[in-house]
C-alpha cells in the first residue's frame, strides 16, 4: 500500500483555506455586530467552522447598540 504525499498535501491545503475562510467570516460578523474584529478572528481560529455558527447567533440575537446590525434592524430594546 503506497501513500501518495501529494494527496495529503492537497487535503491539508483545502483545510487551511477553510480555516482561513472561517476566521475571515467570524471577524466580519463580529465587526458587523459591533464587537471587536479580534474576538471574531480568535473564535474563528479556535473553533474552526463552529465559530461561524456562534457568531451568526450573536449577530442575529445580540448586536451591540450603535452597530451596523442594530442600525439596520431598527435598533434593539
Amino acid at each position: 500500500m503506497t501513500i501518495v504525499l501529494a494527496e495529503i498535501g492537497v487535503q491539508a491545503l483545502y483545510l487551511l483555506f477553510a480555516w482561513l475562510a472561517s476566521s475571515i467570516a467570524c471577524g466580519w460578523l463580529a465587526s458587523q455586530a459591533g464587537y471587536q474584529e479580534k474576538s471574531g478572528l480568535a473564535t474563528g481560529m479556535l473553533l474552526f467552522v463552529f465559530g461561524i455558527i456562534v457568531w451568526i447567533v450573536i449577530y442575529l440575537a445580540f448586536p451591540k447598540e450603535g452597530s451596523k446590525r442594530a442600525a439596520s434592524s431598527g435598533g434593539s430594546t
